[in-house]
Parts: C-alpha cells; sequence; structure tokens
C-alpha cells in the first residue's frame, strides 16, 4: 500500500497549515481512499543541531580509539555551556555542526537515548549517524551538517523538522482500478477532488523538445500479444554519461525513500525509485557499458531462462515479455530487471527507460514467477502512457544534478499508444443510476475535474449524450457507466440517499440448506465444535493416514497455481483437513485432558482419470456452447461431505471418548434427517482401526461413509494423544436418501413405560449391529405390536461357561404403548419374539 508523505504531498497539491495524517485520511476517504495506518514519526522527543566544542581521542585497550567530545546543544539544552558525549566516529572536528540525540529521545528501533556511563564518561546524549536516524545505511560515521547542504542552523535548532524526521506517513489502501494513486501525483489529484485544493499536475511539466534521431535504438517486436494487445506500445530512452551512480543520493531524498518504505541504495537506484515514487511511472536505469546492440522488447521462447536481480533464476514463458539485447535477456519487462543489467560501482555510462506495457501481461508474468515487484504493481493496475517521456526528463536532471556528467542531446521514443478511447455518455444515466436529480452542467463539471476532455452535448431532453474522451491515467475507465462513478465518487456518496428495498416475497433458504444447517444445529448442540480448513493438501497428508496407492482418494486434482508447493492439491477427503485441524490445536496446547470435539461442513474434489482438460475460453467474447459444454464436463465432482473428530474426555472425569461416540454422531445426523441408516463392520478402511471401524449405508445398501476409533499408528503420526475416534458421511447422498416431507415429531405418549433386558448369546464374530438389528425387528413382530421405543446394549460378556468362541450381548428395551399400559403378558411376549428373531437369524440362545 503507498505510503504518503504529507511534505512530498504538498510539493504537488496546496495543504493547509498544520494537517495531520488523520485529517488527510480523513479527506482522502471522501474520494474512496480508505486508511490503512498511521505511521508515527521516525523520532521522538528532543533531537536538536549540536557544534562540536572540544574532541579529545582516548585510545582504549581494544584498539579502539573514542573521542571525548563536549558540544553546544543550544542554551536550552546546554548544561554548564556544554554537553559532555562519548563518540566512536572519527569523521568529525571541532566546530563541526552535528546532530544530537538527548537523553528522552527516541530513534528509530526503537532506541531510547538516556545518560549512561561509558569508557569512563557520563554520556549525555548521542552523536548520530544517518542509519541511526533512519536515513540512509551510511554507519561509518556521524552526521555532518555542513557536508549535506546545511549550513545556517545554530546549535539548539530542532534537528527533526530540519531533517524530516518528526513527520508522520499516512497509508492509504487503493483498489484495483485507481493505480494512479500508487504516486503522491495521483494522491494529490484526489485530495484536490476532496477539498478544492490547487492541485499542480507533475506529469504535465514542459519536457524539452529534444531531436530522436541518433538515440539509443529500441525494437518493440511482440510477435504473440496476449488477447490482441501488443505487450509494450511505448519505450522512452536517454543516455546520461559521466555520472557518479553509484553514489549515496541527497539525505532529502534518502529520507523520503525512507518515509515512503523503500530502502535507499545508491543515487541510480534511489532517483528511479523517487520519481517512481512522485509520479507513479517505472523506470529502470542500465549500465551502458554492459549494453550490447539494440534494445529488443519481445515474447520469450522455449528454455530461455533468466537470473533476476533477486538473484533467483527463472524458466521463461512463452508468454513472458523480455526486454533484451543481442546477446542476452536484460529483464522482465514491467516486473524485473536482469542481474545482468544492475548498476555497479564501476558504472559511469546510463541508459534510462521507461515504458508502457500492456498490463494483463505484466500481471500474468508477476504472478507465474511470484514477484510481486513495486513496478508490476503499477504496470498491472494501469500506468499513464504518456507519461514516459516526463518521468525520463526527471530522471536524467536529478542524476546530472546530483551525480555529475551531462545528458546526450537527443532522446529515444518509440511511441505506439492509441489514441485516448471516447465514451458516449447519455446525460440522464447518472441521475438514473445514482437517484439524483444532477443537471448536465454538473455532471460535465465533475468530468472536467478528473481530467476527461468533454465534447459538445447532442440531442435534447432523455436523448442528450456528450462524447468524453477519457484522460491517459484512467485506464479504468471504459464504459459509461464507469463515468457515472466517478460524478457520483465526486459528487459525494454521502449525499446519496439510503434506500432499503422491500424483501421480496418467497425469497429464503432451500430445503437442502435448512437441513444442512439442522446437521450443523445438533451436533453443535451434542458438544461438537464446527470449524473450517483450507481445501488444500498434500500427498503427505495422505501418506501420515495410511491411505492406500490404489485408493479413490489417491485421484487428486492439481492446482495450476498453488499457494504452497507442500499442499497442491484439493482434497479428496474431509477428514484429510479435518485431521490437520486437530493436529494444529493439540500442537498449539489442546490437550487430551481438555476433551474436544470439532466438526466441518465442506466439498471435497473427486476428479475422474481421463478426463479432459477445460478448454481456455477466448477473451472478450461469449464462449461458445461447444466450449461452455466441453468446460462442464471437465467439472469435477465435488460432494459435500460432513466429518468430525472427538479426542479425550467426552465426559469430564468420567469417560474417554471411544468409537461409540462416533457411531452416535452418525445416528444423530441420520435421525435429524430422517433417513434409516445400516452399521456394518468394516476391517479394511483407513485411517480407521481395523476392529474398531463401521461402514454407514443407507436402507437401500448405498455406502454414505464410516465411522470408528483412528488406527493407533495414524495417531502417531499425527500425535493425537489417546484413541481419538472419527467419521465421515457424504451428506449429499444423505439428503438424497432423506424423504421430502420434514420430519415430524411423534407424539409422546402418556402411558408408563416397561422395561425388558434381554441377554442373548451368540458367536463372537456376529456383529452387535446385526444383532441390535434383529432385536428391533423382533420387538416390532411381537403380538403387542410396535411397543419398542428403545433398544441399547448395555453389557457385553465372554468367559468359558458360554463357550470358545461365544459371547452375551444383552440389551436393554424400552417398552411403551400410545394408547394403554403394557400388560406383563405383552412385555414377555415382546421378549420371546426377540429371541426368536435372534435365534432365527444367527442361532443366538437366551443366556441363562
Amino acid at each position: 500500500m503507498p505510503r504518503i508523505p504529507l511534505t512530498w504531498l504538498g510539493e504537488h497539491v496546496e495543504l493547509p497549515a498544520g494537517i495531520t495524517a488523520e485529517t488527510l485520511a480523513t479527506d482522502l476517504v471522501r474520494v474512496g481512499l480508505e486508511e490503512e495506518t498511521i505511521h508515527p514519526a521516525q523520532v521522538t522527543g528532543p533531537l536538536v543541531v549540536g557544534e562540536v566544542v572540544s574532541r579529545v581521542p582516548e585510545p582504549q585497550k581494544n584498539g579502539k580509539t573514542i573521542n571525548w567530545c563536549q558540544v553546544d546543544v543550544g542554551p536550552e539544552h546546554n548544561v554548564d555551556g556544554s554537553r559532555g558525549i562519548v563518540c566512536g566516529a572519527q569523521n568529525f572536528d571541532v566546530g563541526d555542526r552535528v546532530v544530537v540525540a538527548l537523553p528522552g529521545a527516541v530513534l528509530p528501533g526503537p532506541f531510547p537515548i538516556a545518560s549512561r556511563k561509558t569508557y569512563g564518561h557520563i554520556s549525555d546524549g548521542m552523536i548520530c549517524s544517518a542509519r541511526e536516524l533512519g536515513l540512509g545505511e551510511d554507519h561509518d560515521g556521524i552526521i555532518v551538517l555542513s557536508r549535506i547542504g546545511i549550513d545556517t542552523a545554530t546549535p539548539g535548532t530542532d534537528a527533526r523538522e530540519l531533517l524530516g524526521l518528526g513527520e508522520e506517513v499516512l497509508e492509504i489502501n487503493v483498489t484495483p482500478d485507481r493505480g494512479y494513486c500508487f504516486s503522491l501525483r495521483g494522491v494529490a489529484r484526489e485530495y484536490g477532488h476532496a477539498t478544492g485544493a490547487v492541485f499542480t499536475d507533475p506529469g504535465l511539466a514542459p519536457v524539452e523538445d529534444l531531436p530522436t534521431e541518433g538515440g539509443y535504438p529500441v525494437e518493440l517486436r511482440d510477435e504473440a500479444p496476449i488477447h490482441g494487445v501488443p505487450g509494450a506500445d511505448r519505450f522512452v530512452a536517454r543516455i546520461v554519461r559521466g555520472v557518479s551512480a553509484h553514489q549515496p543520493s541527497p539525505t532529502w531524498m534518502q529520507r523520503r525513500l525512507t518515509e515512503a518504505g523503500m530502502r535507499p541504495i545508491s543515487l541510480a537506484v534511489d532517483v528511479t525509485n523517487y520519481v517512481m515514487l512522485d509520479l507513479g511511472q517505472p523506470l529502470h536505469a542500465y549500465d551502458l557499458a554492459t549494453l550490447n546492440g539494440p534494445i529488443v522488447v519481445r515474447r520469450a521462447t522455449a528454455g530461455e531462462r533468466l537470473t533476476t536481480l533477486d538473484g533467483q533464476d527463472r524458466a521463461l514463458d512463452p508468454e513472458d515479455l523480455l526486454i533484451i539485447d543481442s546477446t542476452r535477456v536484460l529483464g522482465l519487462a514491467g516486473v524485473m530487471g536482469g542481474a545482468d543489467s544492475e548498476v555497479s560501482e564501476a558504472t559511469t555510462d546510463l541508459l534510462i527507460e521507461a515504458a508502457h506495457f500492456d498490463p494483463v501481461s505484466v500481471a500474468r508474468t508477476a504472478r507465474r514467477h511470484k514477484l510481486s515487484s513495486e513496478a508490476a504493481k503499477r504496470f498491472e493496475r494501469g500506468v499513464d502512457p504518456l507519461l514516459a517521456p516526463v518521468a525520463v526528463a526527471r530522471v536524467v536532471e536529478l542524476l546530472v544534478e546530483h551525480g555529475g556528467g551531462a545528458a546526450d542531446p537527443v532522446v529515444t521514443d518509440v511511441n505506439r499508444v492509441a489514441p485516448a478511447p471516447v465514451l458516449h455518455l447519455p446525460l440522464d444515466l447518472p441521475s438514473r443510476l445514482i437517484g439524483l436529480d444532477l443537471d448536465p452542467a454538473t455532471v460535465t463539471g465533475i468530468l472536467r475535474r478528473i481530467g476527461c476532455t468533454v465534447g459538445e452535448i447532442a440531442g435534447t431532453g432523455a436523448e442528450a449524450t456528450v462524447a468524453v474522451t477519457v484522460p491517459s491515467w484512467r485506464p479504468d475507465l471504459t464504459e459509461p457507466v464507469d463515468l457515472v462513478e466517478e460524478v457520483a465518487r465526486l459528487h459525494g456518496y454521502d449525499l446519496i440517499p439510503s434506500i432499503v428495498p422491500t424483501a421480496p416475497a418467497g425469497a429464503g433458504l432451500t430445503s437442502e440448506q435448512l437441513r444442512r444447517r439442522a446437521v450443523s444445529d445438533l451436533l453443535a448442540h451434542r458438544g461438537w465444535v464446527e470449524t473450517l480448513s483450507y481445501p488444500f493438501i498434500g500427498t503427505g497428508q495422505l501418506d501420515a493416514l495410511g491411505i492406500p496407492a490404489d485408493d479413490r482418494r489417491r485421484t487428486l486434482l492439481r492446482l495450476a497455481n498453488p499457494l504452497s508447493e507442500e499442499q497442491p492439491y484439493l482434497r479428496s477427503s474431509l477428514l484429510v483437513t479435518l485431521l490437520d485441524t486437530a493436529k494444529r490445536n493439540v500442537a498449539r496446547g489442546s490437550s487430551a485432558t481438555d476433551g474436544w470435539a470439532i466438526f466441518e461442513v465442506g466439498a471435497v474434489t473427486l476428479p475422474t482419470p481421463g478426463t479432459p482438460a477445460a478448454p481456455v475460453p477466448a477473451l472478450g467474447e461469449r464462449p461458445t456452447d461447444d466450449v461452455l459444454a466441453a468446460l462442464y464436463a471437465a467439472v469435477p465432482d465435488q460432494p459435500r461431505r460432513i466429518a468430525g473428530v472427538a479426542i479425550g474426555w467426552r465426559e469430564p472425569g468420567v469417560r474417554q471418548v471411544d468409537a461409540t461416540d462416533a457411531v452416535e454422531a452418525v445416528q444423530d445426523v441420520a435421525q435429524v434427517l430422517g433417513v434409516e441408516l445400516t452399521l456394518v463392520a468394516d476391517a479394511d478402511h483407513a485411517p480407521f482401526h481395523p476392529g474398531r471401524c463401521v461402514r454407514v449405508e443407507t436402507a437401500q445398501g448405498t455406502t454414505v461413509g464410516w465411522a470408528g476409533e483412528l488406527h493407533p499408528k495414524v495417531a502417531g503420526a499425527l500425535s493425537l494423544p489417546g484413541r481419538p475416534v472419527a467419521f465421515e458421511l457424504d451428506l449429499d447422498l444423505l439428503l438424497a436418501a432423506a424423504p421430502t416431507a420434514p420430519v415430524v415429531a411423534a407424539e409422546v405418549s402418556t402411558f408408563p413405560a416397561a422395561k425388558e433386558d434381554v441377554a442373548l448369546v451368540v458367536d463372537a464374530e456376529v456383529p452387535v449391529a446385526e444383532v441390535l438389528a434383529a432385536v428391533r425387528t423382533g420387538a416390532d413382530a411381537s403380538p403387542a405390536g410396535p411397543v419398542l421405543e428403545s433398544a441399547r446394549l448395555f453389557d457385553v460378556y465372554s468367559g468359558e461357561q458360554l463357550g470358545e468362541g461365544k459371547r452375551s450381548l444383552a440389551f436393554a428395551l424400552r417398552l411403551r404403548a400410545s394408547d394403554r399400559t403394557l400388560t406383563a403378558e405383552e412385555t414377555a411376549g415382546v421378549r420371546e419374539a426377540v429371541v426368536a428373531e435372534a435365534a432365527q437369524r444367527f442361532g443366538a440362545t437366551l443366556r441363562g
């Protein structure tokens, strides 16, 4: 986000006396530039000019020599005529005026200054270097004011004001369509719109009319433009010779760059950055001695590589727009220069370049190579194509002024910029869209304020239109409605009346949405906490869960531009990312003693192997029906799932979670949806324990998920304590199996309940769920009718008296009729029917 130093802004627009960053933010927000933050002054407290009265060198045992100085810091701050300060620098002498931080000052860091004993003296302050004040990287010697052009400051003068260190800086948030505000020029213009202050456009500064014959040769050769737009349509270049390119830039420039959030480097680099921040035009300085032949702008070819200024070796893409000479690639156009073209300490002759590049091309290259440079931020949002010659002239002027040398009397200007677009605006459109009665004079006046050229009104009444030529710095204005937005913005959003629209009848949540919310609400009421995770995974996460190589969940869809190469795929199982959430919570201190349960509702992606890739439709036109059909066919299946994980105590101090808690959650989900489920033991489904896992099926036999205890190896791989349990269900399949009519609660009988316990001896390998199903079937088939209210397993026993391979399953039956009190004969009949059904299915016998 751009940072706005107030004094710098004041060079382009009139600012009232006493303006603060806070009042500036208030003014700018009226035209849509929101405050991001306010950066306080770099230095607080007493920072003054001092004159060195005496300097006594004192060699130390470590070989270092320090200076015991008496410094005159003005009558207001002196103690007995001066202050004693220890200083280790050697680049000053008696009579020099320096910058002194007195006790109570706070330098960047923050670094508070106080009186302290050092080298046998009480140092009552600090004589400051440029780096200590945040003015640059020079730390070899302190600042001598006469050497930076300040000769008149007397001892005691406030050095914060003198050096601009007491200034607040406003950082603003700029929307992508207003790239011109990534410059002091653009922000100053908007401040003028907000307050009516006089704005002087530095982008319209007169440029010396120089001949273009004999300038450095440049060719724009884009044979494969993206979306039909050339990658570059303007290239301005000029040579400056005999420049001390690698020397430090002036202190005032370093200070402004630092305030704007950039690090000063050298004169050549700082000047180009300074002009970019000021005008909004990115520039580049080439070492002329290293250039060979003409500069060419073209697309990359297969196999080309480039080492950029950040030291990274990059494989280039055929869509990348390059700047080259006859022997090598000089840089990625509009993004970053190459390391070979960098200005060095030996550089004396420079070629200054300012160009205009296609925003789409720059944006794609920056994202492809993950290079969010300051130049790319501006080009991808749109740079004024008429600004290049002004920016080059300003850079040349600063280089000559502060680095010596001379500029060649010719300039290169390859100009293929298309004429500015002309939009035809119906004059009643702003009133119709904004809801205010705006006369034509008001509309055209606002358009002229933003820099548009407005023609004569054609037509009358509702047919009246006006031709509007868009200013070169506003490439975002492409449609008449864009002009209407500008009219609304400058007229004042606060003047537009707020009218609450009437909600149309019949709108609301769909039946599926209501049911999904009912599922989430029920689990939340049962103590499960809903979470949300990113849907990105890596194969390592599947490995940790023990997912087999031939499992459907191993068929993954890779993202074209993943956020992380460690997680480049879309998840095929909701449990993968939910377990990652559980792992993160445990790592951050949620132990098993706490006891917690989490769940998530989200989509998974299940691509079909061999599906053709989706075609890339052409820009600027509606895709054909065949292209749309191919796009839809390439979209993978994305069912919605619900999954949960529970760890630790389920009932604090009473019991820990076990597989029955996961099964209970599954049954709760089925109950709220009105779906009848069957639980089948499953000994081979990762990441579950082979002996404590059930497959969940509908009454029609469709598998909708799994539930149970996690495998101990999985729990260990994820560092999950105890014996965690989990479940995952296909919510879309459950909703498809649910009855269309809403679930209606059964009427509660007023008659008393009867209880019966049944202990059945069956083979040990018979699943409990199947015996429980037989119990329910038998109870409903008894002569008493469907009186079974609930059946619950409460005991499992095995022993010698039962015989080898046998176990006893004891069920508690709760019986109740809706119209009568059950008799002892009826409850006994239910018991007998249960035993008979279990005997028929499994050969069960009643335990004696």
